[in-house]
């Protein structure tokens, strides 16, 4: 039987095919689950129509910007409408606009502080709450974070506080949560060319920085970071909660 057979879940963050959500969506539809998708905007839309078009034409697809608590609620209703009840939940948004992550961070604007916070942090907070009522069984929710949430990471600037701010918000949920045995946890993911990676000025260098100084001396691959996302959905992590898991061949470790 496979691991996630009759399980259930909303994927939040596809983008395209590089996209991290789309890898661990991919391998927890392998894994056996049943999956609804959202996108943020008509710009994204046939991208994530031509993925998701892959797991059956019956495939949920429903728009959602995650500043918007009605849009939010709709995806809940209709993905509740469609399952019944909700096993999974992906959390895979992150936004910061493009001159916030240039430059200082000393810098950083109000608004663009506050755009931040609200789509990368606040966002799994309301995701969580719209998702919780659904899992009746209990449930998994797995977000994604990044090591410059604990370190400085050069123009990653006012991401890295939204990070920090996430995983904070990881524990906090996990503890609300957990008497209803839903699970709360981030995967720390090493750098991947994703479309949102490629804001980031210098992002080759950090490729290369972390393949050289990695203890695997390479970077994580996609079908990795999908099969962490299927363990942390599965049984086999019935007792982790409120961590993050770092996923970055070992480079968290190293002190120099």
């Amino acid at each position: 039987m496979a691991l996630l057979e009759g399980k259930t879940g909303v994927v939040f963050g596809v983008a395209n095919k590089r996209s991290i959500a789309w890898a661990i969506a991919k391998a927890w539809h392998d894994a056996g689950a049943k999956l609804a998708f959202t996108y943020q905007g008509d710009r994204l839309k046939g991208n994530v129509e031509d993925l998701v078009s892959t797991f059956g034409e019956d495939t949920l697809l429903i728009p959602c910007d995650v500043t918007d608590d009605a849009q939010i609620d709709n995806v809940f209703a209709e993905a509740g409408g469609k399952f019944g009840k909700l096993d999974l939940l992906l959390h895979s948004v992150a936004f910061a606009p493009k001159e916030a992550l240039e430059g200082e961070f000393v810098n950083t604007t109000r608004d663009a502080f506050k755009t931040a916070h609200d789509v990368s942090a606040y966002s799994l907070v309301a995701l969580a709450r719209g998702a919780a009522p659904l899992m009746t069984d209990g449930g998994s929710i797995v977000a994604m974070s990044y090591y410059g949430a604990e370190k400085v990471i050069p123009h990653y600037n006012v991401m890295g506080v939204a990070k920090a701010a996430l995983e904070a918000s990881t524990r906090y949920l996990a503890y609300d949560l957990g008497p209803k045995k839903i699970r709360v946890n981030c995967i720390s993911a090493g750098p991947v060319n994703t479309l949102a990676a490629r804001g980031i000025a210098g992002f080759s260098t950090m490729l290369k920085h972390y393949e050289e100084h990695s203890p695997l001396k390479r970077n994580v691959l996609p079908d990795e970071l999908g099969s962490t996302g299927v363990f942390l959905a599965s049984d086999g992590a019935a007792a982790i909660t409120g961590q993050v898991l770092y996923v970055d061949c070992g480079y968290q470790v190293m002190g120099m």
